[in-house]
C-alpha cells in the first residue's frame, strides 16, 4: 500500500519539510557562539576597575562623584598623533582620558621643580606602555625621566635606581616634587611602581603617575589602595 502513487507525493513533501529544517541547526549555532562571546565580554569588561582593582557599581559611583567634586572631567577625548614610519606618514588616532583642572602650586614651591611637576602633568591621559618615554606610550619611570629632562636633570632610568637617587624622608615631610615608591601588592618590600608629588597639604597628598590600567593620572596617595603599597619616600638630588 506504501508503495502507491498517493502516498507518493506525500513521502516527497515529508522529504523536503525534513530537509529544509536542517538549515536552522548552523543558524542557532552561530546565535549561540554569538551570545557566548558577547556574555565573555561582559565577565571581562573593566567598566568597573580603577587603578588594577575591581569596583561594585556603587564604590565606582561614589568616586565618579568624589572626582565630580574635586572638578576631575573623566570625559574622554579623541587626539591625533602623527608618526613617521618607513612606508611614509601616518595619523594614528587614540582615544584618552581628558586630563583633570590641575590646581595651581603653591607659591614656595622651587621654580625647577614646578617645571618638572608641569611637564608631568603635561602628560597626563598618555596611555601606559612598558619602556616608553614618549606621548604615544610611557612606563612610571619613563615618566620622571622626561619631567626631570625638563630641567636638564639626567636622573636613573629605572624605578629601583630611582629610588637611591636622593634622601629617603618620611610621609610626614613630603611636599611637592618629592618621589613616591610602591610595591606590586600590599606589604610588598621590592619597588616595582614610582610617582611624582604635586600636591601636599594637611587635607591631601596628590601625586601623578603613570598607572599600568589608566596611562598618566593623579591620584591622592592617602587611598588604602596606594598606602597598603607604599615602601618610600626620596627627596630628588638637584
Amino acid at each position: 500500500m506504501t508503495t502507491s502513487r498517493i502516498f507518493a507525493p506525500m513521502r516527497e513533501h515529508v522529504t523536503k519539510v525534513r530537509y529544509s529544517t536542517q538549515w536552522q541547526r548552523p543558524l542557532i549555532t552561530v546565535l549561540l557562539l554569538i551570545l557566548g562571546s558577547w556574555l565573555v565580554a561582559c565577565s571581562t569588561s573593566k567598566v568597573n576597575y580603577r587603578n588594577g582593582r575591581y569596583y561594585s557599581a556603587r564604590d565606582m559611583a561614589r568616586m565618579k562623584a568624589a572626582d565630580r567634586r574635586r572638578g576631575a572631567a573623566p570625559a574622554v577625548v579623541k587626539s591625533k598623533v602623527k608618526t613617521s614610519t618607513p612606508a611614509g606618514r601616518t595619523k594614528t588616532v587614540a582615544r584618552r582620558p581628558a586630563a583633570p583642572a590641575a590646581r595651581p602650586l603653591p607659591a614656595n614651591v622651587p621654580r625647577q621643580m614646578a617645571v618638572v611637576i608641569e611637564t608631568a602633568r603635561s602628560f597626563q591621559g598618555t596611555p601606559y606602555k612598558f619602556g616608553g618615554t614618549s606621548r604615544l606610550g610611557m612606563d612610571c619611570s619613563g615618566l620622571l625621566l622626561e619631567s626631570f629632562a625638563a630641567i636638564n636633570v639626567a636622573i636613573p632610568r629605572s624605578s629601583n635606581e630611582q629610588a637611591l637617587w636622593g634622601e629617603q624622608i618620611r610621609p610626614q615631610e613630603l611636599r611637592p616634587g618629592d618621589l613616591v615608591f610602591f610595591g606590586a601588592s600590599p606589604g610588598s618590600s621590592t619597588i616595582t611602581h614610582v610617582g611624582l608629588i604635586t600636591e601636599a597639604s594637611a587635607e591631601s597628598v596628590q601625586f601623578i603617575h603613570s598607572s599600568s590600567s589608566l596611562g598618566v593620572v593623579e591620584n591622592a596617595l592617602e587611598t588604602d589602595y596606594y598606602l597598603s603599597r607604599f615602601i618610600k619616600a626620596v627627596r630628588p638630588r638637584l
